[in-house]
C-alpha cells in the first residue's frame, strides 16, 4: 500500500489544482490518497472524483491550524465527511483572520527591505481568505529576496522570525472534535517540526490522547530520516497509530514528490487499516 495522505491544493497554499495533485500522486504511484488542505474542504469533490477515476482508493481530508502552548500545530483529519456543518463552521472560523494576518505580514517585510510582499504574494493565491506564509515564500524567491521557500522560512517567516506573525488559531480540543464529529481520525502532523520541550511534546500527546486523538505521523516529507525512527518511537511509547504522507505543496519544494517516501516500520499500526 503506496499512501500519501497528507498533501494541498490551490485551494490551500498548492501549486496545482485538486485534480492535477490527483494525476501527480497517481503518477508517483500512489495507491491510498488524501488531500489535505489547510483549513479547507473545498477541493475534496473534485479530488475524490479524480482519484477514483484513476484506480486510487481515495480519504476525504483536511488539515486544521491550531494554537498550543503558544505555538501553530497542525492536525491532520483523515475519513472525514466534507459536507458536515461542524467541520465546515469550526474551519470557516479558523480561516477568519488570515486575510488581516496577510497584510500584517507584507507590512512587516516591507520594514525588512521587503517591499510591496503583500501584493506581490496575492499573485500566488487563488483564494485571498486563504493567504499563507507559503505565498509570501514564493514571492520571495521569485523576486530574489530569498534561495528557497525553505530560505524564506528560516531567515524571515518562520516562527519567531523577523517577518513572523503570530495568529490565534483554534483549540485543540476544537479540532479534534470536529474532526470526529465529521466521522473522521485525528492525526497530529509532522510532530518533527514543533520546538517544544520533551516535557511539553508529552503534554501535548497526552491531551491528544485525553482528547481520543490516535495517530501521528512518522514518515512524512516534514521529517528527516533520524526522524522517522525517532517518531515511530513515539508511536510505539504512547500506542499512537502511524500516518505517511508526503506534505506535497509544489514541484521543487519540499524533500519529497508524492508518493515516494519509505514504508512505515512493519510493527506500526497504519492509521488508515480501519477503512480498508
Amino acid at each position: 500500500m503506496n499512501a500519501d495522505l497528507h498533501c494541498h491544493s490551490t485551494v490551500s497554499d498548492g501549486q496545482f489544482a485538486p485534480a492535477d495533485v490527483a494525476r501527480r500522486a497517481h503518477a508517483g504511484g500512489v495507491t491510498l490518497w488524501a488531500l489535505t488542505d489547510h483549513d479547507e474542504v473545498g477541493g475534496q469533490l473534485e479530488a475524490r472524483a479524480v482519484a477514483e477515476e484513476l484506480g486510487m482508493r481515495y480519504l476525504s481530508g483536511v488539515e486544521i491550524s491550531v494554537t498550543w502552548a503558544s505555538r501553530t500545530v497542525h492536525i491532520v483529519g483523515l475519513h472525514v465527511d466534507p459536507t458536515n456543518q461542524t467541520l465546515i463552521d469550526g474551519l470557516a472560523r479558523t480561516r477568519n483572520g488570515r486575510a488581516a494576518r496577510a497584510e500584517a505580514i507584507g507590512e512587516q517585510l516591507a520594514t525588512l527591505g521587503v517591499p510591496n510582499a503583500y501584493e506581490g504574494a496575492l499573485k500566488y493565491v487563488s483564494n485571498p481568505d486563504m493567504m499563507s506564509r507559503t505565498h509570501f515564500a514564493r514571492f520571495m524567491v521569485d523576486s530574489g529576496y530569498a534561495k528557497s521557500t525553505q530560505d524564506a522560512f528560516t531567515r524571515f517567516l518562520g516562527d519567531g522570525k523577523p517577518g513572523y506573525i503570530a495568529h490565534r488559531w483554534s483549540k485543540l480540543a476544537d479540532a479534534v472534535r470536529w474532526i470526529q464529529t465529521a466521522g473522521g481520525e485525528a492525526v497530529i502532523a509532522h510532530p518533527g517540526r514543533y520546538e517544544y520541550t520533551q516535557l511539553e511534546f508529552d503534554a501535548l500527546f497526552g491531551e491528544f490522547i485525553d482528547l481520543g486523538g490516535k495517530a501521528i505521523e512518522v514518515v512524512t516529507g516534514s521529517h528527516t530520516p533520524d526522524q522517522y525512527r525517532e517518531y515511530a518511537e513515539v508511536a510505539r511509547r504512547f500506542g499512537f497509530e502511524a500516518s505517511r504522507g508526503s506534505d506535497f505543496h509544489a514541484a521543487g519544494e519540499g524533500r519529497v514528490e508524492l508518493g515516494s517516501l519509505p514504508q512505515l516500520p512493519s510493527d506500526l499500526t497504519p492509521v488508515w487499516q480501519r477503512w480498508l
